[in-house]
């Protein structure tokens, strides 16, 4: 979740429909961490790369405004999978989703993802990080298929090594950085704003 990434989207034209829809959603129920247009720009792009009758899945849906970006890239016959964890927002979510088939939103802990993979691209956001204490990041070597790719956001750009964060090394961006299973790497988006990347090893 982006703190302030639903105001982001003020005096922008040109959105996708589902990304207009849900961002509506977003703003009609006052939620401000909706994935920003940065990010929502490189989701909608990578999901363009997941093969028909292929799977993507994301953690924390929020009102789905990323969801709505990987669905506008997504191809005819790809299936979504995301969960919430609030009711309330999970099923404002599916309404976003009503008319776009193969889309599911659970309601849920970040981990019911799993039971619908493994995937060929799995957005962390809401869960599965390992950036909170007690959040588990996520089994990847079970999550995605080899070759598979994962998109852990929200990190701030950080200029040397190893990265730091809040005045400390910064372990969670490290973890996914230096994963025996990926090659992974990071990407700056904005200024304040990086994501990482990674593809699972055959």
């Amino acid at each position: 979740m982006t703190l302030h990434g639903t105001d982001a989207y003020s005096g922008l034209s040109g959105l996708p429909p589902l990304v207009e829809r849900a961002l509506g959603a977003a703003r009609d129920r006052s939620f401000p961490y909706s994935c920003r247009p940065e990010q929502g720009r490189l989701l909608q792009l990578l999901a363009g790369g997941v093969g028909v009758s292929g799977r993507i899945g994301e953690t924390g849906t929020g009102l789905g405004v990323g969801l709505a970006w990987l669905a506008s890239g997504a191809r005819d016959g790809v299936r979504l999978f995301s969960v919430e964890r609030d009711a309330g927002r999970a099923g404002a979510a599916a309404e976003v989703f009503r008319d776009r088939a193969g889309v599911r939103v659970l309601c849920g802990d970040w981990r019911e993802v799993g039971a619908y993979g493994p995937y060929e691209l799995l957005v962390l956001d809401g869960g599965g990080q390992g950036k909170a204490d007690g959040d588990v990041p996520a089994d990847v070597e079970r999550l995605l298929v080899p070759g598979g790719t994962v998109v852990i956001d929200d990190f701030t750009p950080s200029d040397r090594w190893p990265p730091r964060h809040a005045g400390g090394v910064d372990r969670a961006r490290l973890h996914w950085l230096e994963h025996p299973a990926l090659r992974a790497t990071e990407v700056r988006l904005a200024p304040d704003l990086c994501t990482v990347v990674g593809t699972r090893r055959p």
